[in-house]
């Protein structure tokens, strides 16, 4: 009989409102099990209608009935918020075919066991409750046991595949939690069929696994494993069978394949590593890290044999331009936009796009003028530090261990960005359209073509003021055909 302190702001409120009869449920009791408390708790109330449960919850805080028909409130109370449902059972709504994540019938029962809810739970070591009153561990299903030896196994394969969102929270769970996938689940995970996932649910999946990961490259090969890939990222799986050039690209797969794929999980993973040497908040790190996991979709269609320097190589030209052309139209089909207030959809390209330009700028540092420094700074929209991150990331992706601060590249790039004052204010637009309407130019095509001539010439260094730039423009204006 084991016993566990669960320790949260609201603990007894529940005891003193439901006594032997609330538990904590799910997440919470396997990271208690961990040693690894987290702020979000479930809870379980058995042996008592949804509506008793309303009413005393009602007198202690605010109460949002989310789920009648499957018995699901949510309870907020001293500025915490709590999940609070009945024990409840699930099955799926129809037989075969595509089912998604909604295609569930639940029926929620107060006398049923606390044993059959934690039944219909996708992963033993969510199968666990935890009796507050008490701290006694409910686990019928040997979830503490797998919790401790990292190890992630069925609850009830029969009903696997009844969820098919099942798939991507093996692959998550792996990834976040550092367990193992019991082979038995990829069979499993194979027979199920995904299509019938929602967007949403599909990006949420990803996003979570991406940012919350400390090597995202543990979540992607289980996709890759798991079907996810197949189903849902056919680009990502094409670079599984894409080869690299070994000379110089080194990495390989536990196999000994020099593949496209075993790269990118190397460079999101130093992706990560970077964000978080950096600091970066969760939006602007899920930008980098989606451009890590995107970068190298195009050499899928630009990788050839070449005799190149004596010998036969493996070369991908021009592959950054058709891997930025991939990745928009991976994130349009996924309706990946603005995410945390930064433009995803129109970012990540970009980055994709330019990030080969900052390792050029290394290569010719004796010679590249400041005018280079302007151009690339303007073309990644002043997204300097992403910019530099991934192009740090990509060659840090030839290796598995993680980097511990950014090498001479990346450094002399900041340096030099820093000495020629090249940022996102600088290369702001001196002169705007409503300057040279005071110079008598209509709105319309050719001010905009004079607007864009004016603003490469501001680029290259032909003018540092909007003074010296009206005075640019004024000259223009005069030479123009009326």
């Amino acid at each position: 009989m084991t016993r566990l302190q669960a320790d949260f702001a609201d603990r007894a409120l529940f005891v003193r409102l439901f006594g032997p009869d609330v538990y904590a449920v799910g997440g919470y009791v396997r990271d208690l099990v961990r040693g690894r408390p987290s702020p979000d708790v479930d809870i379980l109330v058995a042996r008592h209608p949804l509506d008793r449960i309303v009413r005393k919850l009602g007198r202690r805080g605010r109460v949002d009935l989310v789920g009648r028909s499957f018995g699901v409130i949510k309870f907020t109370v001293g500025g915490g918020t709590y999940d609070v449902a009945l024990p409840r059972t699930d099955r799926a709504a129809r037989a075969g075919g595509a089912r998604g994540h909604k295609d569930i019938l639940v029926a929620a029962d107060p006398a049923l066991p606390v044993e059959k809810d934690l039944e219909r739970r996708d992963f033993r070591t969510n199968s666990m409750a935890l009796r507050l009153e008490d701290g006694l561990l409910i686990d019928p299903f040997g979830g503490r046991r797998d919790t401790l030896a990292k190890r992630l196994r069925l609850t009830n394969p029969a009903a696997f595949p009844d969820d098919p969102l099942r798939v991507l929270r093996a692959a998550r769970f792996a990834s976040v939690l550092g367990f193992k996938v019991d082979p038995s689940i990829y069979p499993a995970a194979r027979s199920v069929d995904l299509s019938g996932l929602s967007l949403e649910r599909v990006n949420d999946e990803m996003f979570k696994t991406l940012l919350r990961s400390p090597r995202p490259s543990v979540g992607l090969e289980e996709m890759f494993r798991l079907g996810v890939l197949e189903a849902w990222y056919p680009e990502l799986q094409a670079l599984a069978l894409v080869i690299q050039d070994s000379v110089f690209h080194p990495e390989r797969d536990e196999f000994g394949h020099h593949t496209v794929w075993a790269h990118t999980k190397l460079a999101v993973d130093q992706a990560a590593a970077l964000a978080g040497l950096a600091g970066l908040p969760d939006p602007r790190k899920l930008a980098l890290l989606l451009a890590a996991l995107l970068h190298d979709l195009g050499k899928a269609s630009t990788t050839r044999w070449e005799f190149k320097r004596g010998r036969m190589a493996v070369t991908s030209a021009g592959h950054d331009i058709q891997s930025e052309r991939a990745a928009r139209r991976v994130l349009a089909r996924f309706r990946i936009r603005s995410w945390g207030g930064v433009d995803l959809g129109r970012m990540v390209p970009l980055l994709i796009r330019t990030h080969h330009r900052a390792g050029e700028l290394w290569s010719n540092r004796a010679e590249v003028t400041k005018k280079a420094f302007n151009r690339l700074a303007a073309d990644v929209d002043g997204e300097i530090e992403l910019l530099a991150l991934l192009d740090a990331a990509d060659r840090a992706g030839r290796g598995k261990r993680l980097v511990r601060g950014l090498d001479r590249t990346a450094r002399w790039l900041f340096k030099r960005f820093e000495e020629l004052r090249v940022n996102r204010e600088t290369i702001k637009p001196l002169v705007m359209g409503r300057d040279l309407i005071e110079l008598g130019v209509a709105p319309g095509p050719e001010m905009g073509r004079l607007l864009k001539k004016l603003y490469k010439a501001q680029l290259d260094g032909l003018f540092e003021t909007r003074a010296r730039g009206i005075e640019r423009a004024r000259r223009l204006v005069e030479r123009t055909p009326r």
